[in-house]
């Protein structure tokens, strides 16, 4: 019971911490390795469980059951390099003569195992039991020298792989191959000590090493990858402040917000670029650009404080929240000053309405920026009159 209890809880702890990459895996550029990967995870509970239950019918002397699981003990143990050599090709993702080498290699010591399992019925070759003790054979010896010359070979494979590459994969490299040179210790206890659970506390600590420096950075990397898309996906290309995808679903959360009670005050300040297309039909579009980019310069200076959305070819909206809500109307105020003076200048020109949420009247966003729309439109008026 005492070889059992280490094999259970080696399956416990290793369901724990890769619960995930137990799961079927993301469409990613790593989806083959996180594929082959998951399998070898499963290869190895299946030897988990062949070698709990090794335990406890020999523990009990069952031996008839005891050589059916030994059967399937040895069959997973081989499996689990076959699948492990699969692993190791698709995460260097080597498609090259090399890599067929060692798949080709997994794949003749599983048939291999699998031809001196059935000669084992006739002729005691792996294993035996002899007044029901457990009696390994030479051909078991054979099999596990060949895993251990495999798990040499995909190590030093990935050694090498590691020290030609300087990105963050070089220590996710070098962590796959020391897990391969784990195992092919602990093959070698196992060899030496064929009743203590060697092979199990090998795959233990080979997952657990692959599971926190290559899964879980992994994992974390494609996060930073998702969240980095969102934000460039979010971001308006010309100016560099949040697009129109960003200024909906910032409307969705503000709705959300006021129907729960969270947000009881906001303001909304909705911009127009004034002489775009006199820019762009006298100077040219570069210049029609530089323009729209300086009146979002202007914008973001005024109120730093908010974020900034432009919705359209030479509209922008600012939502207020905290201390630029808290000091609109003196930002309100000191924008319109600095777009007058800009007129008188010859310099950029916007147009500004601003309007804050009233809880007894507004039920939504877009309650609040119509009224700032309608604002910014008399401002506008105002402006060219001026001129």
């Amino acid at each position: 019971m005492y070889y059992s209890s280490f094999g259970m809880l080696s399956l416990v702890i290793h369901i724990i911490i890769n619960i995930r990459a137990l799961g079927k895996p993301q469409e990613s550029s790593r989806y083959n390795a996180r594929q082959t990967y998951r399998s070898f995870l499963f290869g190895v509970m299946l030897y988990y469980i062949s070698d709990i239950l090794w335990g406890i019918l020999y523990g009990a002397k069952y031996i008839i059951p005891t050589y059916i699981d030994t059967v399937i003990y040895f069959s997973s143990m081989v499996l689990s390099v076959l699948l492990w050599t699969r692993f190791v090709v698709a995460y260097l993702d080597n498609k090259g003569h090399f890599g067929r080498i060692l798949i080709y290699g997994g794949w003749i010591i599983f048939c291999y195992e699998m031809l001196v399992l059935v000669i084992n019925f006739f002729i005691p070759i792996v294993f035996t039991f002899k007044d029901k003790e457990y009696i390994p054979g030479q051909a078991r010896y054979i099999t596990l020298f060949i895993q251990m010359f495999l798990f040499l070979m995909t190590s030093g494979y990935t050694f090498a792989k590691a020290f030609s590459i300087k990105d963050a994969d070089k220590s996710r490299h070098i962590t796959v191959g020391i897990s391969g040179l784990i195992m092919t210790v602990f093959i070698a206890l196992q060899s030496l000590y064929p009743l203590l659970p060697f092979y199990a506390v090998g795959c233990l600590l080979a997952t657990c090493m692959i599971h926190s420096f290559v899964y879980r950075d992994e994992t974390r990397e494609y996060a930073n990858k998702l969240e980095s898309n969102k934000q460039m996906a979010y971001r308006d290309a010309l100016t560099g402040v949040k697009n129109k995808n960003a200024y909906v679903e910032a409307v969705m959360s503000i709705d959300n917000r006021v129907q729960t009670g969270e947000l009881q005050q906001f303001g909304v300040v909705v911009f127009d670029v004034n002489g775009l297309k006199r820019v762009n039909d006298t100077l040219g579009h570069d210049a029609g650009d530089e323009y729209i980019r300086s009146a979002c310069r202007m914008i973001c200076v005024m109120f730093k404080h908010s974020p900034v959305f432009r919705i359209g070819g030479d509209e922008f909206v600012v939502i207020l929240e905290g201390d630029d809500y808290e000091n609109r109307t003196y930002l309100h105020t000191t924008f319109d000053q600095d777009v007058e003076e800009n007129q008188r200048r010859g310099l950029v020109v916007v147009s500004c309405g601003m309007d804050i949420y009233d809880s007894q009247e507004d039920g939504e966003f877009n309650d609040v920026f119509k009224r700032a729309d309608k604002n910014m439109y008399k401002r506008k008026e105002f402006l060219k009159k001026m001129n």
